[in-house]
């Protein structure tokens, strides 16, 4: 780890900030999975065994029709960028604690230790998205109906987004936690209702007329929305994507406004 702190009077600080973010997700995902023998596989066995379990209670069990169908591809492309944005918030609530002797040690921005968790667990869900393209091509040769169409390329756009919206929220719950230790229970808990509260098991349609303009309000609706437009067009409101880019932003500033305040005071209590 001494490379992350050296000096290198020809880099900007920024590549030195980058090559350093670099290093660190790099020893978290091999720390991850070194010890693995199935590496690769526990990235996406976690969101298959949710998406399975959901698929037989609403497909085979209730048969209830909620989204779209076909529904595990409905189902998986809002799953998957979940378990990004869970993985790193939960995450978070540790960042500080579990590197202490690290951050005090290093003079690099104490940001990187929110951005580095959000790098790895991104390139984990980019590294899951083979999955959902093969259950796609298995929907397709099954003679399922999938509408691919142009919206495939706001892909991209969504995890702009939701890069923005989850290092905001890291920034706002990662030196809190230093303070107030049962914020770290209290995230999982928001956590587990935010998950009911998004539109991942259901479409926002499924929703009473009236709780559709609300639901946008929901920075993660619009992000999911855009998840799936590009195999569900339907599912893509221009009002609800609008509305969690300025949410997104919104607690990206936030978060670097608190984060500012409390840096001194979370190396002190650390």
């Amino acid at each position: 780890m001494s490379s992350i702190a050296e000096e290198r009077p020809q880099w900007t600080p920024f590549a030195r900030y980058r090559h350093a973010l670099w290093l660190l997700t790099r020893r978290d995902l091999r720390v991850r999975y070194s010890t693995s023998a199935l590496g690769y596989v526990w990235s996406i066995l976690d969101p298959l065994v949710m998406a399975g379990i959901y698929w037989f209670v609403f497909t085979q069990v209730f048969q209830r029709p909620v989204g779209s169908e076909p529904y595990i591809v409905f189902l998986l492309a809002a799953l998957l960028p979940w378990m990004w944005f869970n993985g790193t918030v939960s995450d978070s609530t540790r960042a500080f604690l579990r590197e202490a002797k690290l951050i005090r040690s290093t003079k690099i921005p104490r940001t990187i230790w929110v951005n580095r968790l959000v790098l790895s667990k991104g390139i984990e869900f980019l590294a899951s998205i083979p999955v959902l393209a093969l259950f796609v091509l298995f929907a397709v040769l099954s003679g399922e109906t999938v509408n691919l169409n142009i919206d495939l390329l706001l892909f991209p756009l969504a995890i702009v987004l939701q890069t923005v919206l989850t290092v905001g929220i890291g920034l706002i719950v990662a030196p809190l936690v230093v303070f107030f230790r049962d914020l770290e229970r209290a995230t999982k808990l928001i956590l587990r209702f935010l998950f009911y509260a998004s539109p991942i098991i259901y479409g926002t349609s499924n929703l009473p007329e009236e709780l559709h303009f609300w639901a946008a309000f929901n920075p993660l609706t619009g992000i999911f929305g855009l998840y799936r437009a590009g195999f569900f067009p339907g599912e893509l409101d221009w009002f609800a994507v609008a509305v969690s880019a300025v949410m997104s932003l919104a607690f990206l500033v936030v978060g670097i406004l608190v984060f500012r305040r409390l840096e001194r005071s979370v190396l002190k209590e650390i």
